[in-house]
């Protein structure tokens, strides 16, 4: 099984998840397809298999690196350090996990949300234990959002980077760091010292 998911990954990573069928896996291990289906059941769970290990690791690095910080603009630099690090380290892992050929619904698009969904939770959940307790739960959603936005802007700047390679991994970090930290940054010290709803009534914390 080690050996069919290394293949496999290979594979996926390689040509994308639509790309790929389960007749190559099959002859590329060495086994029968039969074989291949007994072990994985179909082509979207062989693929979920190679998507958790690329998954996994993405989310113990960047957990590792936001885990000792003590500030908002110190968990996302750090953040996003890591998220471009293992870009940089593990292009195969990146494929797997951001693969855009892979199905807009189901088992496979349910299981990358999931891993999205994490990462999300990691980040969000680092700048809220460095507010004070009382403001967490009216600064939480804000957090949250401001979380996706983050991993939405460094996926799509991590396939520029990937497709152009103008710059280098640590470089296109630094420019996403320095391009929202400032304003992650304001955005926290104000849910930090601010009611959830503004004077104007819109719900927002305000400077």
């Amino acid at each position: 099984m080690e050996q069919t998911l290394e293949v496999a990954h290979g594979m996926f990573a390689a040509r994308g998840f639509a790309e790929v069928t389960m007749d190559e896996i099959a002859a590329a291990v060495g086994v029968t397809k039969p074989l291949l289906y007994n072990y994985f059941g179909n082509k979207e769970r062989l693929y979920i298999a190679c998507l958790e290990q690329a998954g996994d690791s993405l989310t113990q690095t960047i957990g590792e690196a936001i885990g000792g910080t003590d500030s908002p603009g110190a968990a996302l630099g750090a953040g996003v350090r890591a998220f471009f690090a293992f870009l940089d380290s593990d292009r195969a892992a990146w494929a797997v996990l951001f693969d855009e050929t892979l199905p807009g619904s189901g088992e496979v698009a349910d299981r990358v949300a999931a891993y999205r969904d994490q990462i999300v939770a990691l980040v969000s959940g680092s700048l809220l234990t460095q507010l004070p307790e009382s403001r967490r739960d009216a600064a939480r959603v804000e957090i949250e959002a401001l979380s996706a936005a983050l991993l939405g802007a460094a996926e799509e700047l991590a396939r520029w980077w990937l497709r152009t390679e103008a710059i280098s991994a640590g470089e296109a970090a630094e420019l996403l760091i320095a391009t929202v930290e400032p304003g992650i940054r304001a955005r926290s010290q104000a849910a930090a010292t601010h009611s959830p709803t503004s004077k104007t009534g819109k719900g927002t914390p305000t400077e």
